[in-house]
């Protein structure tokens, strides 16, 4: 498990139900690292403001990574973390390595619209 402060996937329980219950789900599957912290902390910051999208991590090196690597939209994926965007349970964008405030919200206001 991650030491952070958003909601843990940790099984293909949790990622089916996470998908099935939540309209917008941003994802980041990651691990303790420089590349990785910066966007968590993007997305613990957004949380109060965009109460839209369920933000969630999930950690790269345990077997539920696996939902997130094995996807077609991260394989070529060369850098950590990988992020992914789902509506309605179907991936809308993904992205590797380090991501900006400016970067994440772009996404999120594009496929999930901006707060309200």
């Amino acid at each position: 498990m991650l030491a952070t402060n958003l909601e843990h996937i940790e099984t293909e329980a949790g990622f089916r139900e996470t998908l099935a219950s939540n309209e917008n789900v941003m994802i980041c599957c990651g691990r303790m690292g420089p590349m990785c912290l910066p966007v968590y902390d993007v997305m613990e910051t957004l949380t109060p403001d965009y109460t839209h999208v369920a933000f969630r991590d999930m950690a790269f090196d345990e077997p539920i990574g696996r939902v997130i690597r094995s996807l077609p939209e991260t394989a070529g994926f060369m850098g950590l973390p990988y992020t992914v965007y789902f509506k309605n349970g179907e991936v809308v964008a993904a992205t590797s390595s380090i991501q900006s405030m400016e970067q994440v919200t772009a996404i999120l206001d594009q496929h999930f619209g901006a707060p309200a």
